[in-house]
């Protein structure tokens, strides 16, 4: 992974952890969908998402996620892309003081089943708990689309 030397200089790290009773490669491949992403990459609280992707290594991507008139816009290049087992992106935002930080999840198989296992390092101290009830909160809304429609 690049700058994987650099990766501990700086930052907590995160681990989020879900099971999700979908396939991995349909868990993963909602992660490389724009229009799917745009449905569920958002914390419950947050009314509305855009998504730009370019899902190759070195690619880059781009969510805007809106609370009312308020905008986040979270930055980022994917680093790693196995299907159907490991995704690596840098994560840059107002809450990572625009730093890249390193999200890396992997999609474990459990009998036609997937956990997904996030580590986000490189985190501010202060970020710990937002980014740990965000991620949590894409996870849920991210099971609900894959459960009732099916995406990708």
């Amino acid at each position: 992974m690049k700058g994987s030397a650099d990766s501990a200089s700086f930052g907590e790290t995160l681990v989020v952890r879900r099971f999700m009773p979908v396939p991995r490669e349909r868990v993963f491949a909602a992660w490389l969908d724009p229009s799917g992403m745009a449905q569920w990459m958002r914390p419950s609280r947050m009314t509305d998402t855009t998504v730009e992707v370019d899902p190759r290594v070195g690619g880059r991507f781009r969510i805007v996620m809106a609370q009312g008139r308020e905008r986040f816009e979270h930055t980022g290049e994917y680093l790693v892309i196995e299907p159907p087992a490991r995704l690596s992106f840098t994560w840059i935002s107002d809450a990572t003081d625009h730093r890249p930080t390193v999200v890396t999840i992997e999609f474990l198989e459990r009998g036609g089943d997937t956990e997904l296992v996030l580590t986000h390092r490189r985190l501010p101290p202060s970020q710990l708990g937002s980014h740990r009830s965000g991620w949590t909160d894409i996870f849920g809304e991210l099971e609900k689309v894959l459960r009732k429609t099916g995406l990708p």
